[in-house]
């Protein structure tokens, strides 16, 4: 049974750090691009960064290019996201999900994916 758990989250001031992980059990890692999605309420769901089972091809949404940096462990079947220079807007639920595509073309935030997590909630504060 495949299992998506995601952790790191918390309160943060604006201008400070946080690393979001997600492990995923019961899949083969390497084979799954790994994304992470983000909800805050009121709005819709947002693709935040994509990463390949390679490692080799990643993705950012524009408002979060040069603060956010995504990156696998695949020996510990391991995604993270670190976040640094955090802003309120950025306050919002974090979501893992992982699909069998080979890439992160520039549509990847329409893709289905297989697996989630149930998330973690990441709050900024002014």
């Amino acid at each position: 049974q495949v299992q998506v758990v995601e952790s790191g989250g918390g309160l943060v001031q604006a201008g400070g750090s946080l690393r979001l992980s997600c492990t995923a059990s019961g899949l083969t890692f390497p084979k799954y691009t790994m994304v992470w999605f983000r909800q805050a309420p009121g709005k819709e769901r947002e693709g935040v960064s994509c990463i390949s089972g390679s490692g080799l091809s990643t993705s950012y949404t524009d408002s979060v290019k040069g603060r956010f940096t995504i990156s696998r462990d695949n020996a510990k079947n391991t995604l993270y996201l670190q976040m640094n220079s955090l802003k309120p807007e950025d306050t919002a639920m974090y979501y893992c999900a992982a699909g069998p595509y080979p890439l992160c073309i520039s549509s990847w935030p329409r893709f289905e994916y297989t697996y989630w997590g149930r998330g973690t909630q990441v709050t900024v504060s002014s």
